[in-house]
């Protein structure tokens, strides 16, 4: 899949711009602030309908406007074309059009342009709490699964409104059972696609980690459930009394867990700087595999400051990584050092672009 074109309109620094892309690597070069990250929030946007980052819509309108668009043009591996229209106004919320037509649902997007990013946020998906590693998995197995996104979002309401009867003291039990009901049955799902989707990454991630590592280090993933070896409705059973005193919903698969090792040792607790970098990367190399064969399109892949913490080797490896085979499609990196990103290109053949990043302006560097 390619991302043609784009057009922003107030979005975060970005006051307008409209940018022609590579099918190949695109490189986006400028100091820190001036906007290379915002344009890859934009294109996460325009794919998931939110960026990166998890914050307010009105926080990504830029300061001083009442509303934001981003719009782009698609093409499918096949090559058909399609054009994607995201808009926040204030006061009035998310807009999302395809070909001109507004979605109905908004989850009718998510997956039908698919992408993976590489941030140096990931690190929480090693040292971070658990909530980081289920959204992960959550907005994965949601591209490649239009089904588990409607299992998790009838468990998640159902789990507010279990809340809110746990917050209000209420005791009736038939009140709860026809809440737990539709619990019971999304986690079923949810549980069996995460455990299915975990055993498929784990040896990708594992292999994917030794290339860049240079063979010298072992890496493993697993998945941590209240659900295995048991069903929600016993995990409801066996918490209630608890549940009832503490006024909310202990168990379940909002609780779920990734677990990560290098060497026999826990990565989070014992893994330096370099190690958490290298296996986040290889965790996200490893999600573009799954998405590709699980949608049957190439993902675009945003590398956002890929150089940080990494020695010279390990960001040599990842760049012959994505770039030495061709079957990682189109790419964007942000870097502040020109350099880096001529050395990129130098081992390019083809079709790239390299764009001057400063104070939300882009302009192509010949």
């Amino acid at each position: 899949m390619i991302l043609k074109n784009i057009d922003i309109l107030n979005f975060k620094n970005i006051s307008s711009a409209t940018l022609e892309f590579s099918r190949g690597v695109n490189c986006l070069l400028g100091m820190n602030g001036m906007g290379k990250s915002n344009l890859l929030e934009a294109i996460h946007f325009l794919s998931m309908v939110r960026p990166m980052q998890p914050v307010p819509d009105n926080a990504i309108i830029r300061h001083g406007e009442e509303m934001l668009i981003v719009k782009g043009d698609f093409i499918s591996d096949s090559g058909a074309e399609d054009s994607i229209a995201c808009g926040i106004t204030k006061g009035k919320g998310k807009s999302l059009k395809r070909n001109g037509k507004e979605y109905q649902r908004f989850s009718e997007h998510i997956g039908r342009y698919p992408i993976v990013t590489v941030t140096p946020g990931d690190s929480q998906l090693v040292s971070g709490p658990g909530e980081e590693r289920r959204k992960l998995m959550d907005m994965i197995i949601s591209q490649a699964h239009p089904e588990y996104l409607a299992s998790l979002i009838r468990y998640n309401r159902s789990l507010e409104s279990r809340n809110r009867m746990l917050r209000a003291g209420v005791r009736d039990a038939l009140l709860f059972e026809s809440v737990e009901n539709s619990m019971e049955e999304a986690a079923a799902l949810i549980h069996q696609t995460r455990a299915e989707w975990v055993a498929a990454i784990a040896p990708e991630v594992e292999d994917c980690y030794s290339r860049l590592a240079g063979n010298r280090e072992k890496t493993e993933i697993s998945y941590r459930s209240q659900l295995s070896g048991s069903n929600m409705k016993e995990v409801l059973n066996e918490r209630r009394a608890k549940d009832a005193v503490l006024g909310y919903t202990s168990g379940g698969i909002h609780r779920d867990d990734m677990e990560t090792s290098l060497e026999g040792y826990s990565l989070r607790r014992l893994g330096s700087q370099g190690q958490v970098k290298t296996f986040t990367v290889a965790l996200r190399l490893a999600i573009f595999s799954y998405l590709r064969k699980a949608k049957g399109m190439t993902p675009l892949l945003l590398l956002d400051d890929i150089f940080d913490k990494l020695d010279s080797s390990r960001v040599e490896s990842i760049m012959k990584e994505v770039t030495s085979t061709g079957s990682f499609g189109q790419i964007f990196i942000t870097d502040t050092n020109r350099k880096h990103l001529d050395d990129i290109l130098a081992g390019l053949s083809g079709d790239n672009l390299l764009l001057n990043v400063h104070d939300g302006q882009f302009t192509p560097i010949h």
